[in-house]
């Protein structure tokens, strides 16, 4: 057990027992105040010191102010273990290096390079994509059935419940809220105005394109990059199996047909989440809302709304399939590329959602 024994008389600090770092991580700060009391004593005395490692000679040699007692007794061993720990502490810490205005612009260049090399490479996996379909289109019997019918259920059908769940509550909160305004002017019809409007065209697909981002997304990217990873992908590239047709092209298909169906399920029910908000606040009846809902949101908003669902599938799963073939066969490159397919996805979505927005904002308006 590490610990120091003090005799006024000689004015010698003895040290004894085991100074590495395992015996005193348990009394580390009993040593530091023994350390701190024995500090002023002229000799030093390392006899009866068991082990010795650098994190034991760090502690003493802070001790001693940096610089070596006036009487030290210790062996040669113990002597080259300070002598190094001497030597790193005159070198000091490395300065930390200035940023300068040309650094951030070789950084902005490095940046704009990289987004140019992204680019590029999903709009060659875009390429291939559209080869292998005149290709399927060619030779029907080629087509990748079970593959796509498998992504449509893992992405589509597995997403249903928590997809119900996000857009139920989605819609409770989004009415609620209306609710309380509505009140004050005496509007409460205009509450289906409110949530027709704004969850078939706008919530609706933005929230299932952020969810199935987040689930569908990065696990597409995570299953390619362990492909990757342990070499399955190189595998079936040896044997001449296309790795665009049988591993992307029916990731992309599947989502581009599940999520429409998703953006359609998930805008019912939060229909329905918000039609119950407004019977508790404004007591609406089912009826009314039903009737109503034609008459306030146009057909088009619903068209306007499954359109995004497909181009946001699309890019989705286009995005997850690239960066999950970009993976190299290290896990910290997997963790990275599918925390950007993720990130990409959702500001692509957003993005897009924007110039939908923007290109359809004279269609399915109520006048």
């Amino acid at each position: 057990m590490p610990r120091i024994t003090l005799d006024g008389a000689a004015d010698t600090a003895r040290v004894h027992g085991d100074w590495t770092l395992r015996a005193l991580t348990e009394r580390l700060d009993t040593v530091r105040s023994q350390l701190a009391h024995a500090a002023p004593a002229a000799a030093w005395d390392l006899g009866a010191v068991q082990g010795l490692d650098s994190f034991g000679a760090t502690l003493l040699w802070r001790a001693w102010g940096g610089r070596w007692p006036e009487r030290l007794q210790l062996s040669v061993a113990q002597r080259s273990i300070f002598a190094r720990v001497a030597q790193h502490a005159l070198q000091g810490l490395p300065a930390v290096p200035r940023q300068s205005a040309s650094d951030l612009l070789v950084h902005l260049g490095r940046q704009l390079l990289g987004f140019g090399r992204h680019l590029t490479a999903m709009l060659g996996l875009l390429g291939q994509l559209l080869l292998d379909v005149l290709h399927l289109l060619r030779h029907p019997r080629a087509w990748p059935v079970l593959e796509i019918s498998a992504n449509v259920y893992k992405v589509g059908v597995k997403a249903m419940p928590v997809s119900a769940l996000v857009g139920f509550l989605i819609g409770v909160v989004l009415s609620y809220l209306s609710a309380l305004q509505l009140k004050l002017f005496g509007a409460d019809v205009f509450i289906v105005n409110i949530l027709g409007l704004g969850i078939i065209r706008e919530l609706g697909p933005v929230l299932v394109s952020v969810l199935v981002a987040g689930r569908s997304g990065s696990a597409m990217t995570a299953q390619l990059g362990v492909m990757r990873v342990t070499q399955e992908i190189d595998a079936l590239a040896a044997m001449g199996v296309s790795i665009s047709q049988r591993l992307a092209l029916p990731k992309v298909i599947a989502l581009t047909l599940a999520m429409p169906l998703l953006v359609l399920w998930t805008s019912g029910v939060a229909l329905l989440g918000g039609w119950v908000s407004a019977l508790i606040e404004l007591d609406l009846s089912f009826h009314y809302f039903i009737t109503a809902l034609p008459d306030a949101v146009p057909i088009a908003n619903l068209y306007i709304g499954l359109a995004k669902g497909a181009v946001f599938g699309f890019l989705i799963a286009l995005i997850a399939c690239h960066f999950g073939l970009r993976v190299q066969p290290n896990t910290e490159s997997l963790s990275r590329n599918t925390t950007a397919s993720v990130v990409t996805s959702i500001t692509l979505v957003i993005l897009v959602d924007a110039i939908f927005a923007i290109a359809t904002r004279s269609i399915g308006i109520p006048g």
